[in-house]
């Protein structure tokens, strides 16, 4: 699989300029490609034999185009070869559904990166202090460029990097990320995953999550975040667009924006990890996010949450840990009971399951969660049970019973392990590693 960890660059001034002017100059190139790619009838040959054609007239350019020679040439090649990458993604959307025009010039402000393939770089781990290398970028502005680079992680077992790729955050910050292949482990097969070792995830709103065995994980708060992006906002548009005043706060309002989304992607990329980690197999929702944000009800408390980039997340991280992600089909969960599979309509603003026929009572994320590990459980192919996952069932004493009631299934007492957003951000949540414990 591959894999393209992300490492902060600490280029000095000089540097800086080196990595701009480059930056500008493969942004010149690609617009110039494009324009010669939009000449070429589509009749001439496939888009990549086509891309190609644009690609071999590269040293040509050299010769009046003298700034390119400045540049490595597999930077400059994989420049032009974006134009395919760009028009394959752009039928991925339109098979998705979404209305998609063509490829468009890009601006200064557009195009953010470059990309070094098989070979002009080096990167030194050996180099400075602990936790320091260097990352050595040939012809950088007709140089070789030593940049700091810190290694925060380290990079995970492969033969060689394919492809650096150097990208400037809106914030200005420089980035360094490494295209390695590694080996991912091997999947158990479903036969052989025990119905103990699977879970079954419930998304929503007011928990970011719920999952089967009693976890409940709040919702990531960004209310101060919020807040002070809109004084920074405001302050923004106050300021006349391109002078000085209006750059620094350009940055302030980018930083705030970087720092709320470095707190979400860590939150989801914790959680994914865990549950990729600790189980065989873990079932989540196939949520259709599209129609869900296109819908008038709590639009931007579900743009936030980010349900779809959380599920990307947990494919890669059961790729890369050997665990079996499987979406299953969402409509039914929250009626259908966990317990005897009566379906039971109930608004939104019920948060408890209440099943008229068997008298099963359960939290109502907790039911759904359950039904969709046993959906989870047919569509992977796991032997289980045929009984209720659900282990805190308590039985009732009918009045004037001295046992039991044979037919009595109701749940009249239910502890949740409620873990918050926050603990999972800062310290992985080691709550998370507790189960549930049935009520007695």
């Amino acid at each position: 699989m591959k894999y393209s960890p992300r490492y902060r660059l600490f280029p000095d001034e000089a540097q800086r300029e080196a990595m701009d002017w480059q930056r500008d100059t493969v942004r010149q190139l690609y617009n110039h490609a494009l324009r010669e790619f939009n000449q070429i009838p589509e009749d001439t040959g496939t888009l990549r034999q086509r891309v190609w054609m644009v690609r071999d007239t590269i040293p040509a350019l050299k010769d009046w185009w003298t700034d390119l020679n400045k540049v490595y040439s597999t930077v400059l090649q994989k420049a032009v070869e974006r134009i395919r990458d760009n028009i394959n993604n752009l039928g991925k959307l339109k098979e998705h559904g979404y209305d998609v025009g063509s490829l468009n010039w890009k601006s200064p402000r557009e195009f953010r990166s470059f990309t070094y393939r098989q070979s002009g770089f080096e990167l030194d781990k050996k180099s400075g202090p602990d936790g320091r290398g260097l990352l050595t970028l040939k012809k950088l502005k007709g140089e070789t460029r030593k940049i700091p680079v810190r290694l925060h992680r380290d990079l995970p077992a492969h033969d060689a990097i394919k492809e650096v790729t150097v990208k400037k955050d809106a914030t200005g910050a420089w980035y360094a990320s490494f295209t390695i292949d590694t080996n991912a482990p091997t999947k158990p097969e479903p036969e052989d995953i025990d119905a103990e070792d699977t879970v079954g995830l419930d998304l929503g709103v007011l928990n970011f999550i719920h999952d089967s065995d009693g976890r409940s994980v709040d919702r990531l708060d960004l209310s101060c975040d919020r807040k002070r992006l809109e004084r920074e906002q405001r302050s923004l548009s106050r300021k006349q667009e391109g002078s000085n005043n209006w750059e620094n706060q350009r940055r302030r309002v980018a930083e705030i924006h970087q720092r709320m989304s470095n707190k979400k992607r860590d939150f989801k990329h914790k959680l994914a990890h865990f549950y990729t980690t600790e189980y065989d197999a873990v079932f989540v929702e196939d949520l259709n996010v599209k129609v869900m944000l296109e819908s008038s009800q709590n639009a931007r408390n579900k743009a936030e949450v980010g349900w779809r980039n959380f599920l990307t997340m947990l494919e890669h991280h059961g790729d890369k840990n050997g665990c079996h992600v499987v979406e299953v089909k969402a409509r039914g969960t929250t009626k259908d009971c966990a317990e005897c599979g009566v379906e039971t309509a109930k608004p939104l603003w019920v948060r408890e399951h209440s099943c008229p026929s068997c008298g099963f009572e359960l939290d109502r994320d907790w039911n759904a969660a359950l039904n969709i590990q046993q959906r989870g459980w047919t569509r992977l192919g796991v032997v289980h049970s045929e009984v209720t996952p659900a282990e805190t069932a308590t039985v009732l004493r009918t009045e004037g019973s001295d046992g039991p009631h044979e037919n009595s299934v109701l749940v009249d007492a239910v502890d949740t392990l409620s873990v918050s957003a926050s603990r999972v951000v800062e310290t992985g949540s080691p709550c998370l590693k507790e189960r549930a414990q049935a009520s007695e």
